[in-house]
């Protein structure tokens, strides 16, 4: 085949759970517009916007909303129409990586997840279904260079100690943890953030109660321990292919199984939702 799921950043995307009261379909497409145009701060027409509804209670019903500015899943398109591939879905990172997570770790309580790229860090709320994301700077590669010009060594040298060091116990693991606590406190406190926007939306009757990390930054030594201690909420790294089998292909490396999650996910929509 040559179909492909294409995923598309959610650093580059908006999305907010909305809540509306029960209307026609023409009526809920123009409702969905001006609340789109209230919360994005970009131009209705510089935009794709897809909505799906994830709950009813009462009189109203909750809708999933994403935008994406045109620019970038035009780019992705025509990406595709040059390697010959027929894009079937298109969906945002953390999207398919919560597809992915949600089944490998049996989730069944509200979760907040955070997924280290190379230069920012992406947060979901995850209940059920994403219900709010967010994207916080500051990365695999921002830690990197943070190390870097703390100890005073090239890039090479700073991601060996990242990597085999990283927060944990070593001889510079004071001055590493001192270089990060800027970056990390960004981290916390957006997503304490998201915490409390979470117990304000369920009026208090419903508490995030962990943290699952993933993305190939989630891999630095001390990291999870760290947040957990500064958020004193327990944080794991995601262990993702619980339920997957690789058959003969090679099974990724310890130090490599977080960074395929977005991609498993994308593989594990089923072709039924797709083609119905």
């Amino acid at each position: 085949t040559r179909r492909v799921a294409i995923s598309l950043p959610s650093s580059k995307t908006y999305s907010r759970v909305i809540s509306l009261p029960k209307l026609t379909k023409n009526e809920l497409e123009e409702a969905i517009k001006l609340e789109a145009e209230q919360y994005i701060p970009v131009p209705l027409e510089d935009l794709y916007i897809d909505f799906d509804q994830i709950n009813s209670s009462g009189e109203d019903n909750e809708y999933f909303l994403v935008a994406i500015p045109k620019l970038i899943v035009d780019s992705y398109m025509d990406l595709a129409e040059i390697l010959g591939l027929e894009v079937t879905v298109l969906e945002t990172s953390m999207n398919a990586s919560s597809r992915l997570v949600s089944q490998a770790e049996e989730i069944t309580t509200p979760t907040l997840f955070v997924d280290f790229g190379s230069i920012s860090a992406d947060l979901t709320i995850y209940d059920k279904q994403p219900i709010v994301t967010g994207t916080v700077p500051g990365g695999g590669n921002t830690f990197t260079q943070i190390i870097a010009n703390k100890l005073e060594v090239n890039e090479r040298v700073a991601t060996t100690i990242k990597s085999k060091y990283g927060l944990g116990v070593s001889k510079k693991q004071k001055e590493i943890t001192e270089a990060l606590k800027p970056a990390l406190g960004s981290l916390s406190k957006e997503i304490r953030k998201m915490l409390r926007y979470y117990e304000d939306k369920t009026s208090g009757k419903e508490k995030i109660n962990q943290i699952i990390s993933l993305g190939g930054g989630a891999n630095m030594p001390g990291l999870n321990d760290y947040l957990t201690a500064d958020l004193r909420m327990a944080t794991r790294m995601c262990h993702p292919w619980t339920h997957i089998g690789f058959g003969k292909l090679q099974p990724t490396s310890e130090a490599e199984k977080t960074m395929y999650v977005t991609v498993a996910g994308l593989a594990l929509i089923d072709p039924k939702e797709v083609w119905k």
